[in-house]
């Protein structure tokens, strides 16, 4: 069986995993007294929660035509969005940011951020090719130097705490 999806559909993906994000970011803050890594952690979060609305506006300012089922068989789709986001980075959890808990090492939790920026900038490079127009890539590839920010973000983090 293979399971195509159509512009619209990778766009409500994209949207999940940056709320994935947020939640996880906003979890990791509240797991800590320690009021950088919750600046850190509340700052990632807020920088998600824009690449959210990014793809949301990408996404309503696809045709119709582009929002029409790209499979053969309707069986095929998996049907909710959630769930692709899930497996794609944050993992199968409806909650990702479940799987943080109190007394969790702080370097344990940035550790797992770095690898969920990394499986999203894997994602986002396959999210262009449903993008017909050249300025949405080069949104997208903004997005992309934005999770490799975020990468450094947290890895300067994660050497300050070792």
């Amino acid at each position: 069986m293979t399971v195509t999806f159509n512009a619209f559909e990778v766009f409500e993906i994209a949207e999940q995993i940056e709320r994935n994000g947020t939640d996880f970011y906003i979890r990791a803050a509240e797991l800590f007294d320690d009021s950088d890594a919750c600046q850190m952690f509340l700052r990632l979060a807020e920088w998600e929660k824009e690449h959210e609305g990014t793809f949301a506006q990408m996404k309503q300012q696809l045709s119709e035509q582009s929002r029409q089922v790209s499979t053969s068989e309707s069986e095929d789709l998996l049907p909710d969005p959630r769930v692709m986001a899930g497996l794609a980075v944050f993992g199968i959890r409806t909650y990702p940011a479940e799987e943080l808990r109190a007394r969790q090492e702080k370097t344990d939790i940035i550790r797992r951020a770095v690898e969920k920026e990394k499986d999203s900038i894997v994602f986002y490079h396959g999210l262009k090719e449903f993008v017909p127009s050249g300025a949405d890539k080069d949104r997208i590839d903004e997005i992309i130097k934005e999770e490799m920010r975020h990468i450094v973000v947290l890895d300067q983090s994660l050497k300050e705490n070792e």
